[in-house]
């Protein structure tokens, strides 16, 4: 099933016959918009008529065979070389591109609002009336997944679970030094080792990823701290995998915290508590509810147990120190948003739930799940069991 861009021709309305992206693939909206990735800038219009693309001809014969474009143009047909020879590389893109647009019949475009500014001054020069837009209009339209983009979503999820239980297998299996060191064959076993294991399961089920957090002890206190080092026994270890399918472009997104050995009583406390949290925020998730709605679930259980929140204290560096959840597709982190200033959740938003506690003197501890909003409340698209304990 194709995305519905009718919110898109409404945004244009009578004020513009068309919207312009001029970037490379790994931009999300105009992978989305193009259904077309290429590593080089190119061209996508859309129209209430259809999508154009305009590609070099190296990406012509790809992009008519892999693109959702109606029509698929080459620079070269509107001498991009001789206006790239003549006038430099802005002012002869911008007359090769405004060519392309009067074969559309477009004089007037909406573009987003990081839009190249040196690029939209050429158009303009060539008669083209060229605006940002500031309503992120495709970006709210790519925050509803349409039936194939939450299988995509889940099979990255289901990727992210095998290097779960590989990095959980690793901590599972370590032995424990004097010192309370985890080793593995005689070595430490650090967040560096983990990693590896991690990105190696990705890679074998077909994703990759930039980052991935292993962090132990007071690491594990910064929610962003990758982590670093030996990890010990008795400590929480937050393992938090975000890969990207490297065939679809989606992400998936998961946290588990183990233990090795002994927990300490306030870890043991914070977990079953942001256990609590969790689930409260699950019970929360329904079509018609905003994120806020699903934060303030979080907020509720944390602030009843004594524990700080950014909602009680704005300034607070321990307890509660992020929103409950983001959206997640072709980026890890997307609309819509699940913090004080979170949207409506319709059917096909696809959100992490994420509570957790941090403080450097104790540790950390973070649960994280990936659902998708349906009709009548949600899909957990996350089976990996939430259990503190790895021996």
């Amino acid at each position: 099933m194709e995305p519905d861009f009718s919110p898109l021709a409404e945004f244009l309305g009578d004020e513009f016959d068309g919207y312009l992206i001029s970037a490379d693939g790994s931009d999300s909206n105009q992978l989305y918009l193009s259904g077309f990735d290429a590593p080089d800038p190119y061209v996508t219009l859309y129209t209430p008529e259809g999508i154009h693309l305009l590609v070099s001809t190296l990406e012509f014969g790809r992009a008519k065979k892999e693109s959702r474009a109606d029509t698929v143009s080459r620079l070269s047909d509107y001498d991009y070389r001789d206006n790239h020879a003549e006038h430099g590389a802005v002012v002869g893109k911008a007359k090769t591109v405004a060519a392309f647009l009067a074969d559309h019949d477009v004089a007037s475009l909406a573009v987003p609002a990081d839009f190249p500014l040196g690029t939209a001054d050429a158009l303009r020069d060539e008669g083209v009336a060229v605006e940002a837009e500031t309503d992120d209009v495709l970006t709210n339209i790519r925050a509803v997944k349409t039936d194939e983009e939450v299988e995509h979503i889940h099979a990255a999820q289901d990727a992210n679970e095998a290097a779960m239980r590989a990095a959980e297998s690793l901590i599972r299996d370590a032995d424990v030094a004097d010192d309370g060191t985890l080793t593995d064959e005689g070595e430490p076993l650090t967040s560096e080792r983990v990693r590896e294991e991690i990105e190696v399961t990705l890679l074998r089920h077909g994703c990759a990823l930039d980052e991935t957090i292993v962090a132990c002890g007071a690491d594990a206190a910064d929610p962003h701290d990758r982590g670093s080092g030996p990890l010990r026994a008795d400590e929480p270890v937050i393992i938090d995998i975000f890969p990207r399918d490297k065939e679809t472009k989606y992400n998936g997104d998961m946290t588990r915290t183990f233990v090795k050995g002994e927990p300490s009583p306030e870890i043991r406390a914070w977990f079953d508590l942001t256990e609590e949290a969790f689930e409260a925020a699950l019970d929360a998730v329904e079509p018609g509810a905003t994120g806020k709605d699903v934060h303030d679930a979080v907020c509720d259980v944390y602030e009843a147990a004594g524990e700080n929140t950014l909602r009680a204290d704005p300034a607070a560096e321990t307890g509660f120190i992020h929103s409950t959840g983001h959206g997640v597709g072709l980026d890890v982190h997307e609309l819509p948003s699940l913090s004080p200033s979170g949207e409506e959740l319709r059917p096909g938003h696809v959100i992490t739930i994420e509570p957790g506690l941090y403080d450097p003197d104790v540790g950390g501890v973070r649960i994280e799940d990936l659902v998708v909003v349906t009709e009548d409340g949600y899909e957990n698209l996350t089976e990996y069991p939430v259990e503190l304990l790895v021996e």
